[in-house]
């Protein structure tokens, strides 16, 4: 970020300073970087952050991970049942 942007830490970012940082914060976000990591880039919070993300209008990704769907045992039950054997 830039030193115009780095506003210090409690006083309200309004004005010009705010859309220079959505702007700024809008296009390392989508370069990759995750909302924690600007976090500790600006010292702000993730709640000002994210909300700073959706006034810019970009589209935030989903959580990462694998979708949660069974345990193995729970999945190998359901798979038993449903070739007929017990």
């Amino acid at each position: 970020m830039t030193s115009a942007s780095k506003v210090p830490k409690g006083k309200q970012v309004t004005g010009a300073a705010r859309s220079r940082m959505c702007s700024e914060l809008k296009k390392m976000y989508e370069r990759g970087s995750s909302i924690r990591d600007l976090t500790e880039l600006t010292d702000r919070s993730y709640g000002f952050i994210h909300q700073l993300l959706l006034e810019s209008g970009v589209q935030l990704r989903g959580r990462g991970g694998r979708p949660f769907t069974h345990s193995p045992r729970r999945r190998a039950e359901r798979v038993a049942r449903r070739n007929g054997a017990r």
